[in-house]
């Protein structure tokens, strides 16, 4: 063979390996997401590279075969067509035997280097950089050689499907996306640009409605502005006027004995009308309703369901006592899901300050506190849902002020208690090297 023809067949070979080293990677890193995008807006090719994604099993035997051929017969075709030129050239300036073998090393690392970046680093970039539209462009030849290669691809399957079975190992790939991938994908979009820090934030607080309970966004039992079936209407004007609020919770001598609750556009619209504000009376005037009653041990998501349930947007919520524990509304699980993007700066409940520590009151949820302070985990975590709550649990005791708890190189330390209950905690970020595990 002259050497035109062996350099023609040689262009050919590493035009062929470029084609299944695209068709390989661009396979492995199309993202289905995107793929499935495409085939709902027509694309064919989309929905048969999907269709291969999940059966591989043909189409890697046939790049794998390719890629082997190709590179075995690269080696036989590049080595007899350029070894006896490099060693007539050599000859002219050293012994036959040393021009013979230096011929053949020049002309294996001539052959070996023009493969490995024209058959192998340029086209997997390629492929890598345009994964959908590479894999989408080389499907259809893919499938004829799939087509002309069945039997030995048929038969290199059934041996690597015995070979899996014997070891255990799945044979398809789980195309399964869980939470863990979703949130990965949203990182990636941020620091893409493409996608919003805040926007990231919200995506990530909806995941968090399955994880978080109900008193994690709740109103506490202290902080409840209600009123008692005889309060006379002077009381209740005197508080609305106090403390607005669209809600209120109405109860027979005491918190804990709950009997409905009350809108206030229903008690404004009794004021602009003139008529006189009855509570007792309300049951047959359809002023007082039905509140939803719901267990505090709840998540965010199942108290939304029951929302839905019962077309309410208010429920007062009670611990395994029969006692009331807070009352949450709609309102305050979008409050949680948006995050940032509604609270004003004076419901901020984690203020970063200019020496690099926290301010955080005691009722802040412990999920928050994590992600401010960067803390991927702390102990005991199903035990609490609260700042507080960690610190007793850390304590083992009601905490006081200036105690402190050390913990993934931070110091928690109490500044402020109002009758048992924590108010203030300062967080102070210490060298990890001198932290010892808890205190």
């Amino acid at each position: 063979m002259s050497l035109t023809a062996s350099l023609l067949v040689i262009l050919l070979l590493v035009a062929t390996s470029a084609f299944f080293s695209i068709a390989e990677i661009s396979m492995a890193a199309a993202r289905r997401l995107k793929l499935r995008q495409l085939a709902d807006e027509g694309d064919s090719r989309a929905e048969r590279v999907l269709q291969v994604q999940t059966h591989p099993g043909h189409y890697v035997a046939v790049v794998q075969i390719g890629l082997n051929a190709v590179a075995i017969l690269g080696g036989i075709v590049g080595e007899g067509a350029l070894t006896p030129h490099f060693e007539a050239l050599f000859g002219l300036m050293m012994p036959a035997p040393a021009a013979a073998t230096t011929g053949f090393v020049v002309s294996f690392l001539c052959i070996t280097s023009f493969f490995i970046l024209f058959a192998d680093l340029c086209p997997k970039r390629l492929g890598m950089n345009q994964p959908e539209q590479m894999a989408m462009r080389v499907i259809g030849p893919m499938q004829v050689c799939m087509t002309v290669l069945k039997p030995v691809v048929w038969v290199f399957n059934s041996l690597v499907n015995g070979v899996f079975s014997l070891l255990g190992l799945p044979v398809q790939r789980d195309d399964s996306v869980t939470t863990d991938d979703i949130m990965a994908m949203a990182a990636a979009g941020t620091e893409a640009g493409v996608l919003g820090h805040q926007g990231q934030q919200v995506i990530s607080n909806v995941f968090e409605l399955e994880t978080r309970t109900v008193e994690s966004a709740m109103t506490s039992r202290e902080r409840i502005v209600y009123l008692l079936q005889d309060d006379s209407e002077e009381t209740i004007r005197t508080r609305i006027a106090a403390e607005p609020h669209s809600t209120y919770l109405v109860c027979d001598e005491k918190i804990d004995e709950v009997v409905g609750y009350v809108d206030a556009t229903d008690l404004f619209q009794l004021v602009l009308n003139n008529e006189p504000i009855d509570l007792r009376a309300s049951h047959s005037h359809g002023l007082l309703k039905k509140v939803l009653m719901v267990p505090d041990r709840l998540t965010l998501s199942e108290v939304l369901l029951q929302f839905r349930q019962v077309h309410e947007d208010f429920a007062v919520i009670v611990n395994e006592y029969s006692l009331v524990v807070g009352v949450i509304t709609l309102n305050d699980v979008m409050s949680t899901v948006m995050g940032d993007l509604v609270k004003s700066h004076d419901e901020e409940q984690i203020v970063r300050r200019d020496d690099g520590s926290w301010l955080i009151d005691g009722v802040t949820p412990i999920v928050d506190v994590m992600r401010a302070c960067d803390i991927d985990e702390l102990p005991l975590r199903s035990q609490y849902d609260t700042l507080a709550g960690f610190l007793m649990v850390m304590l083992r005791r009601i905490p006081r002020r200036t105690d402190t708890v050390t913990l993934a190189g931070l110091r928690f330390e109490v500044l402020d208690v109002d009758s048992y209950k924590i108010d203030q905690v300062m967080v102070t970020r210490i060298p990890v090297a001198t932290a010892p595990a808890a205190s």
